[in-house]
């Protein structure tokens, strides 16, 4: 099933509209003629044609009611990023139980679809030593996936009808944290001495994963589901960097070094916990999404590209 094409039908109400993820749902949202209402922290600046909906702090929300009046699906993305190192009480008060709040209030309003955004950290650690499935029990390692876990879980529990999506890294113009590092290594220019590197990680661009919400939001067969959502072709950490630079213009200029000498460049640049983690294994495997009709528009290598160049 091509989302894209998916016909015009009820408003779709998303948290964290304004933020990375949420604006690219928008953007795919509008494009797919969805009327779209974004719920805010406070007053702020929407793109054209995107009615807003203030509702305050997520822990402490206000106007729910109204925010919801004449929503057809809602699509969550708002919440706290791991990358900021939280404590945990904070992690599970915005992930955890803000999400069951809002899926309460959507159950009481007669929404007909809730989409979390989860994470792949919901079910892993910053690796694994073999592809990841749904199949598996979750295991998460840190306060960031426990939140992502216990979010799931309420919103199963709350009656609200449901799919829960679980991204692995996202990237697209504008991305943030890890992704954002790497893009910026890769933009440098110079030679990098990565291209032994072999360990394959699995990504998503931001734009297929909005392909994924947009299915979600129209296919029955999902509800009461979760879903891996990464790009079926793991990368390693070189043929990313290749990609970035690709997009602009540039050759890989990659080269091999020893291992040792490649952890002792990494200390002395203050990167050693980042370039240790970039060596490890993390492919999930989307077969489940991709049995449900998602199609991704391109390869990962050429989504990659295209972030490179600055474009979804």
């Amino acid at each position: 099933m091509d989302a894209t094409k998916a016909p015009s039908a009820g408003r779709v109400l998303v948290t964290g509209a304004n933020g990375f993820i949420g604006s690219g749902i928008v953007a795919a949202l509008v494009e797919a003629g969805r009327p779209v209402r974004a719920a805010t922290r406070g007053t702020s600046a929407l793109p054209p044609g995107i009615e807003g909906a203030v509702i305050g702090d997520l822990r402490t929300p206000v106007n729910l009611s109204e925010a919801l009046h004449s929503v057809e699906a809602i699509v969550h993305t708002a919440g706290l990023a791991h990358e900021k190192n939280h404590d945990e009480a904070a992690l599970r008060a915005v992930n955890a139980e803000a999400t069951a709040k809002l899926a309460r209030a959507a159950r009481a309003a007669g929404v007909k679809t809730f989409v979390l955004l989860s994470s792949i950290r919901a079910q892993t650690g910053p690796s694994a030593d073999h592809p990841l499935t749904e199949d598996e029990p979750p295991a998460p390692t840190d306060a960031y996936g426990r939140s992502k876990r216990e979010a799931e879980e309420l919103l199963a529990a709350s009656g609200a009808p449901f799919v829960v999506l679980r991204p692995v890294l996202v990237h697209g113009p504008g991305m943030r944290f890890n992704m954002a590092a790497l893009a910026d290594l890769a933009a440098r220019g110079t030679p990098l001495p990565l291209a032994g590197f072999g360990a394959e990680r699995s990504i998503v661009a931001r734009r297929h994963l909005a392909d994924a919400v947009l299915l979600a939001i129209g296919s029955p067969a999902m509800a009461g589901g979760t879903f891996i959502v990464a790009d079926p072709e793991p990368l390693t950490v070189a043929r990313m960097i290749a990609a970035l630079r690709k997009g602009k213009g540039r050759r890989a200029g990659l080269f091999p070094l020893p291992d040792r000498a490649v952890a002792a460049v990494a200390r002395l640049a203050g990167r050693a916990e980042e370039m240790e983690r970039l060596r490890r294994p993390l492919v999930a495997n989307p077969a489940k999404l991709l049995a449900a009709g998602w199609r991704p528009r391109r390869s990962a290598f050429d989504a990659l590209v295209e972030t490179g160049a600055g474009r979804d």
